[in-house]
């Protein structure tokens, strides 16, 4: 079945749906039974769809975790309220004080700093790896390193890692590999069949694609759902069905909105790359990307998420860039159908096992659905601010 069909086709079970086309929204807390039996059943049965109690989840639940399940080619889908949520739930449910935790270098900021901050109060020791080490990898592994972390591409300096080869490794060693996959979304990518033990969605980006609600899902190989979902459960972590609705609603034009995005983004990049202000485009599909090769490899298409470098530049002079724009907005996350721009500084002070040059400025860009005409013209009158201003 082609990806395209199958976005129309998950989670639609007659059992979650009850034949409607989107499974509709059911609210609970309390779930009342008529027979002790049923209660049994019920309690018997809670993990494997059956209503027993709201924070377990409700067919709105279930219909969508089906879904992302069956996109990402996983054995189940935990929900979490955002996902930052969903990476440190996956996190704590496989390390403990004492374990040893392999963090990419080019991990998502708040990533970095549940590493610095929480989990180093746990007894959890982090070390952070160069994203394009590949089979050195190996050299960094310690008894009790419990889990390899990996986020391809980064998000902001996008750094496309060789999954195949770190799982590999690290399979080797009974270490669990997760994988921040969202810039893939579920579809772009096949992250099992390159040995990620559990892959990790931001389904408030491209998975609800409005930029009106928060959440995440980890959906994990069958060896590992078991106890993800446990301790997803035991953490307390829950989502709303109206949220859950609005996310499963939103699935269902991934695939179209995915393409205009990716279609969009690479005019865009293409103008970029003959501006003479840009040293290089931090685009998977440009050949000035680290790790070109694995997107070409490993991934089916691209999105509208990408960097670009400046051959110099000020604060001063990439404030006048960003702002002012007519059609780019100034915020953060990305994957609604909004054009976004961020000037991006102080990279070098979040990276401990890469080196970065901070001074030549990024400028990160997530294209949205407008006619990239319109968007090229914004960034050429930006060009023109920054121009002015360096030539001060």
């Amino acid at each position: 079945m082609k990806k395209e069909t199958q976005i129309v086709s998950v989670g639609r079970d007659k059992k979650w749906s009850k034949g409607v086309i989107n499974p509709p929204v059911f609210r609970a807390s309390t779930v009342v039974f008529d027979t002790m039996e049923e209660m049994r059943f019920a309690i018997q049965n809670r993990a494997n769809g059956e209503m027993f109690y709201g924070r377990r989840g409700t067919p709105t639940h279930f219909a969508f975790q089906a879904a992302i399940a069956q996109l990402e080619g996983g054995e189940g889908t935990a929900l979490y309220p955002s996902g930052s949520a969903a990476i440190s739930g996956a996190l704590l449910s496989f390390l403990q004080s004492g374990d040893h935790l392999l963090m990419v270098d080019s991990a998502y900021e708040p990533t970095r700093d549940l590493c610095n901050k929480l989990l180093k109060g746990f007894g959890i020791e982090t070390t952070y790896y160069d994203p394009m080490i590949g089979e050195g990898i190996a050299e960094l592994i310690r008894p009790n390193t419990k889990v390899l972390f990996l986020e391809s591409p980064g998000s902001i300096t996008m750094e496309v890692q060789d999954v195949p080869t770190l799982s590999k490794i690290a399979h080797q060693h009974g270490i669990v590999v997760m994988l921040d996959n969202t810039w893939a979304s579920p579809i772009n990518s096949r992250p099992f069949e390159m040995g990620v033990d559990i892959s990790i969605q931001a389904a408030t980006k491209y998975i609800v694609g409005h930029s009106d609600v928060m959440m995440g899902t980890a959906t994990a190989n069958a060896e590992h759902w078991e106890q993800l979902r446990e301790h997803s459960y035991l953490m307390g972590q829950c989502t709303s069905p109206d949220d859950v609705y609005l996310a499963s609603r939103g699935l269902r034009t991934l695939g179209v909105r995915m393409a205009q995005h990716e279609q969009n983004a690479l005019k865009v990049a293409n103008w970029l790359a003959t501006r003479p202000e840009v040293d290089h485009l931090r685009h998977p599909a440009f050949e000035s990307c680290p790790g070109h090769e694995f997107f070409k490899r490993d991934f089916s298409a691209a999105n509208g998420l990408f960097s670009f470098v400046l051959k110099e530049g000020n604060l001063k002079a990439v404030t006048a860039f960003v702002e002012n724009m007519a059609h780019f907005k100034m915020g953060f996350s990305w994957g609604g159908y909004e054009s976004l721009i961020l000037g991006v500084f102080g990279i070098d002070k979040l990276r401990t096992a890469t080196q970065w040059d901070s001074s030549k400025p990024l400028i990160r860009l997530h294209i949205g659905l407008e006619n990239p005409e319109d968007l090229i013209a914004d960034l050429s009158a930006g060009f023109e601010r920054f121009n002015q201003v360096i030539a001060k």
